[in-house]
């Protein structure tokens, strides 16, 4: 299963905080977008049918089937730069954050 590191839970939260936003927002991950290997990643009001769900201190990651096999396994973690932008990256296993 995808873990998430202290950086992307708080990314995520942060993300999703919007009160015009559902409770239950989290951040969405697809693969295969356009038939490529490349990961999509938006926010979503809900998961949809066979999502996997990780959730850790109040962040929820959606993980579409195809993409929740590729990332079996691996780390999720996220950083803000200096103008507010957002990157998340992927990492092999637990990097113990």
């Amino acid at each position: 299963m995808l873990t998430l590191t202290s950086g992307a839970v708080q990314v995520i939260k942060t993300v999703t905080a919007n009160p015009e936003l559902p409770p239950e927002t989290g951040i969405r991950i697809e693969s295969g977008v356009d038939g490529s290997d490349a990961l999509r990643l938006s926010v979503a009001p809900a998961p949809e049918a066979g999502d996997q769900v990780v959730e850790e201190e109040g962040a929820r990651v959606y993980l579409e089937a195809e993409a929740a096999q590729l990332l079996d396994g691996k780390t999720l973690d996220a950083q803000v730069d200096p103008q507010g932008d957002v990157a998340f990256t992927i990492a092999e296993g637990d990097t113990g954050a």
